[in-house]
């Protein structure tokens, strides 16, 4: 069982018993589904799933997939110091990750630095509440990425005719923009 489970569990039982004229409140739910599983309450069985569906640990090196700013990658550790659950990662990306969700532009990250927990996820987050990163250990997956984990095809990049929007007052120079096919 994972957490999302394990709350998916909480969210059905409190349905169920809202159907029938019991109402009970989320929290109450995650208490009752953890008294289900033989933990103390839902603090205990969250540590308890955390710790079992934690990714192996990482290295110097190893290979890694997951998501940037909600981008899939592949890539490799290149820098990594502290502790497991306030670590520093630095992460080399195999193809570039756009991180601007924006049709005129983009900016494109070939390496980050971040810090993850023991579960791989960055502590800081995303304005939808999703970590802004997210690893796993192991090879990269084959035939996933047609255009790489951006879905820009940098060789691509460097054929297409760029244009510049008009904007009024400077623009960034770290930004790459996008180009018209």
């Amino acid at each position: 069982m994972t957490i999302d489970e394990a709350k998916a569990q909480a969210k059905a039982l409190r349905a169920a018993l809202g159907a029938q004229g019991t109402v009970i409140s989320h929290a109450q739910a995650l208490e009752l589904i953890a008294k289900q599983r033989g933990a103390r309450d839902w603090n205990t069985l969250h540590a308890r799933l955390a710790l079992r569906n934690a990714p192996p640990e990482l290295a110097l090196n190893d290979r890694v997939r997951g998501r940037y700013l909600g981008q899939p990658f592949t890539g490799q550790i290149i820098g990594l110091s502290g502790p497991a659950n306030h670590r520093q990662i630095s992460i080399r990306f195999d193809t570039p990750v756009d991180v601007v969700r924006f049709e005129s532009f983009s900016n494109l990250r070939q390496q980050i630095k971040a810090t993850i927990n023991e579960q791989g996820r960055s502590h800081r987050h995303t304005s939808d509440g999703e970590p802004q990163l997210i690893v796993e250990r192991g090879t990269p997956l084959t035939g996933v990425f047609r255009n790489g984990p951006s879905g820009v095809n940098p060789r691509e990049l460097s054929r297409r005719r760029l244009t510049l929007p008009s904007v009024v007052g400077t623009w960034p120079p770290h930004h790459a923009i996008r180009g018209n096919p």
